[in-house]
């Protein structure tokens, strides 16, 4: 590739949003997560999340953005709140003029494993390998941003059909 790229892996959310850097390949830089409280109004929880998302990338000069695609089943509630933050997610980088690319679960699942319906053991595992990392610490949610940052590092903007 020649360029060395620092990405910033998101896991959406509005309760948590993940977040992972990447640079140098796979040298974590930092990761964690944005936090909202409940008890705060939706539109302040979204406003959190900006804020938030503006700092890190302020404070880590990421190149581009690597976002989970979040599928919905039955929550309409759910999907809508959790739609309203990607929306918030996607303008703080549009913003701060970051490039960012999707990828589904299943095609963060293949990049990190070589299998779509990895569990997630098997990712950790390989994350862990990839990463040079004894553990990974922190929430769920965190460990998903880095699993997505990660499939952007092995995939740029590859279109693959996992």
């Amino acid at each position: 590739r020649g360029v060395i790229l620092k990405i910033l892996g998101i896991d959406p959310g509005y309760d948590i949003v993940g977040w992972s850097i990447l640079d140098d390949g796979f040298k974590v830089e930092n990761y964690g997560i944005i936090k909202t409280s409940p008890s705060d109004d939706f539109d302040e929880r979204l406003l959190h999340i900006h804020r938030s998302l503006n700092n890190i990338i302020e404070e880590f000069v990421p190149h581009c953005a690597a976002v989970e695609k979040v599928f919905f089943q039955s929550n309409t509630k759910t999907a809508i709140t959790v739609a309203k933050a990607i929306g918030v997610i996607i303008l703080t980088l549009k913003l701060k003029s970051i490039s960012y690319t999707e990828y589904s679960p299943t095609e963060i699942k293949y990049s990190v494993t070589g299998y779509g319906k990895a569990s997630k053991d098997q990712i950790y595992f390989m994350m862990k390998k990839l990463l040079k990392l004894e553990c990974i610490e922190g929430p769920d949610d965190a460990a998903d941003a880095l699993a997505i940052a990660i499939c952007h590092q092995l995939n740029g903007k590859k279109i693959f059909n996992a």
